[in-house]
């Protein structure tokens, strides 16, 4: 079974479960401030984090001390098994998980708890549609087997956001890179065909164009547009081994307007060609098998 709410609560409000509970909870904090208590492990929960606790433990929450309430969204259910991966750098003890900070993607979580919600009510008949309105003070439980795994699939992109959001700053902090300069390394990565530029991406990241370049090559060791060729062509070499698009094609996808440049600047990071490449890495695939 999976329920879902979600409340805004006065001070005042507690719940406490000495035995704990037989299910996994799931609270994301819109405003206020709420304190939970799972074990000997107390968690403060502000607007943008994500507190998990673990079944079988007792556990108390309640508005925080000094707030005047506490928004928050929650989830009832059994975690699907791949997310004790995702939430274990988290881990606080006694099986609570405090992921934060989770912020510039709050808009995608609440939309992903809204269409929990609709899909925690849909009866297999017509698409479920998300409440666009007030959903305060609002429960669902689902009971039939597809509203369940549509609402777990629902939850799973929320575990997924947060985590993969909250970890990708401790690692821009752990790694003595400029986070700006690993933010504009991630956009490279992320989407290499777009049309950056050094203007572009010292925008992204807050800097002047002039800024930006000087603080890259400092930190990377390379110019901005250096390592931005070089995103484009593992980009390409990727698509060369797991597609059949024509080299063209690939060029074009990768961010290169020249298939000729492309062609040659491919050839010096890999030693052959891009057709030579895709056919050594399928020769080579073969060989494997047999």
């Amino acid at each position: 079974m999976v329920t879902i709410g979600c409340f805004d609560q006065p001070t005042g409000y507690a719940v406490n479960r000495p035995r704990g509970a037989d299910s996994w909870l799931f609270t994301w904090t819109t405003g206020g401030c709420g304190r939970l208590v799972q074990g000997a492990v107390p968690v403060e929960a502000a607007a943008g984090d994500l507190v998990v606790l673990g079944p079988g433990m007792p556990h108390r929450y309640a508005v925080g001390p000094a707030a005047r309430h506490w928004a928050f969204w929650w989830v009832h259910c059994q975690a699907r098994a791949s997310w004790s991966t995702w939430l274990r750098p988290y881990a606080r003890g006694d099986r609570a998980y405090a992921v934060t900070p989770v912020s510039g993607i709050g808009g995608r979580i609440d939309e992903a708890f809204h269409r929990m919600l609709a899909d925690a009510r849909w009866t297999g008949h017509g698409a479920p549609r998300p409440d666009t309105g007030p959903t305060t003070g609002q429960v669902a439980v689902a009971h039939g087997t597809a509203a369940r795994e549509l609402a777990l699939c629902s939850l799973e992109e929320i575990v997924l956001l947060a985590t993969a959001t909250a970890g990708a700053r401790a690692d821009r902090r752990e790694s003595g890179i400029d986070p700006r300069v690993r933010q504009a390394q991630e956009l490279m990565d992320a989407d290499p065909g777009a049309p950056h530029t050094v203007q572009s991406l010292a925008a992204e990241v807050a800097l002047s164009p002039s800024r930006f370049a000087h603080l890259f090559t400092q930190h990377v060791g390379q110019s901005p547009m250096r390592a931005l060729q070089q995103a484009r062509l593992r980009h390409a070499a990727r698509l060369l081994e797991a597609t059949e698009l024509p080299a063209e094609r690939v060029a074009a996808l990768s961010g290169f307007t020249s298939p000729f440049h492309f062609s040659r600047a491919f050839r010096q990071r890999y030693g052959s060609p891009p057709g030579a490449y895709r056919s050594g890495v399928r020769q080579r695939a073969s060989g494997e098998r047999r």
